[in-house]
């Protein structure tokens, strides 16, 4: 990957990785298009903590100098929401360093974690994409799904099959 970032890795983090990781999601939603107020109130719910470190799977890339800069965290979709009743993972959350944004970490993050998934087997990935991320997940290949629920399904979702 020609970045900053030289290396993406599966992680099992622990308390001051889980540290690391707060710190690029804190910086990432900062950006976003919302109120400044929202976006300190939404922040606490984006943040992972010990549970989640314990159910979620994660990859992260690092700079030269092992400081995480961007990472993916997933989770098994179940199949009744998975468009055809398919073995997805969920992409529950992107983040890349704002400072780094551009540079191919978000890509390298999505492309590695496809890679592990075809080797286990798996049909694709579903994201719920922020409305302002849709461009980003669709320039990468994935492609949007009919909404047939507004009570139950979110609007920007997008499918990446992985075969």
């Amino acid at each position: 990957m020609d970045t900053n970032c030289t290396t993406v890795t599966l992680l099992y983090p622990d308390a001051q990785e889980l540290a690391g990781i707060n710190r690029v999601i804190e910086a990432a939603i900062m950006t976003w298009d919302l109120p400044d107020r929202v976006k300190r109130l939404a922040l606490p719910s984006y943040r992972y903590s010990d549970i989640d470190r314990r159910i979620l799977g994660f990859l992260v890339a690092r700079n030269p100098r092992s400081r995480i800069v961007g990472l993916a965290s997933w989770e098994p979709l179940e199949e009744k929401d998975s468009p055809h009743g398919q073995t997805a993972l969920l992409l529950h959350g992107l983040y890349v360093d704002p400072a780094l944004h551009r540079q191919g970490i978000g890509r390298a993050l999505i492309d590695a974690l496809l890679a592990q998934m075809a080797v286990a087997g798996r049909d694709g990935l579903l994201v719920k994409a922020q409305r302002d991320a849709v461009a980003f997940f669709s320039a990468c290949g994935f492609l949007p799904l009919p909404v047939h629920d507004e009570s139950r399904q979110y609007t920007h979702r997008l499918w990446k099959p992985v075969r």
